[in-house]
């Protein structure tokens, strides 16, 4: 029976890859197109198309729980709802950890790899939504500012990229500097995922024994003026030792693998 139920969840898991692979293509290549034709601003056009995104990829995250690959658990999860203007920092686990946090947070914005600029499943969705490219990092910082600025959720993994399993998190700058910055501070997001599932290095042929439970916590504002007091370059480093060793503990409190050492 265990074995049924894991071909089952192999299927399940390559039909949903492949279901958001067609929905970038449909948004790209039909659905974007035509807000062109009924939005000639563009932050109103923007705005659009970030909301459809977040709509898609909620239906997305449901498709994934109906068919048995994933299970939700959402706790204080409306607090995300009632967002405006924040930097939202989370680690990053799995794959999937962007697509449930925008299918959460109104008017979110994300710094995204530009290698997924030649990904012909997301370049016209990262173009029509706006969301910001990390291959300028003078034009990244004034990007987030603004982006800010118009009221918008940052979403930012101060990782870099994904975690190994097992992997404590190691935290780069890039999410410090724009908090210190722009004077914002941090919504705190705690996010396990078990077991592991689309993690770093593993393919997502690689389906775990069990259903995966995907956990997402939300905790309070981290308030980053206390470091405005220092130059830049110590408050940055400063910042993000301490929401590095903030997130390893509360992890391993968790009881996660990530973030053991």
């Amino acid at each position: 029976m265990a074995n049924l139920n894991r071909i089952w969840r192999f299927f399940a898991t390559a039909f949903c890859f492949s279901l958001f692979g067609l929905g970038g293509l449909f948004l790209a290549l039909i659905w974007f197109p035509l807000c062109n034709l009924f939005y000639s601003d563009q932050a109103r056009k923007r705005a659009n198309c970030r909301a459809i995104v977040r709509q898609t990829f909620g239906f997305f995250v449901t498709v994934m729980c109906w068919v048995g690959v994933i299970r939700v658990s959402l706790e204080e999860a409306q607090k995300l709802r009632a967002l405006s203007g924040k930097v939202v920092i989370a680690n990053h686990p799995s794959l999937i950890d962007v697509v449930v946090l925008i299918s959460l947070i109104p008017n979110a914005d994300c710094v995204v790899k530009s290698s997924l600029l030649r990904n012909p499943f997301m370049r016209g969705v990262i173009k029509a939504t706006g969301y910001i490219s990390n291959d300028n990092v003078d034009e990244l910082l004034a990007d987030c500012e603004r982006s800010l600025s118009q009221g918008n959720n940052l979403i930012i993994f101060p990782e870099g990229t994904r975690t190994h399993p097992g992997q404590k998190c190691h935290f780069v700058r890039g999410a410090a500097n724009i908090a210190i910055r722009t004077e914002k501070d941090f919504q705190l997001v705690f996010l396990r995922v078990e077991p592991p599932f689309l993690t770093k290095g593993l393919p997502w042929y690689k389906v775990p024994e069990r259903r995966v439970d995907f956990m997402l916590r939300v905790a309070g504002t981290f308030n980053v003026h206390p470091y405005l007091s220092d130059n830049v370059t110590g408050a940055v480093r400063k910042l993000t030792k301490d929401i590095e060793n903030l997130f390893i503990q509360e992890l391993k409190n968790d009881g996660s693998t990530e973030g053991r050492a």
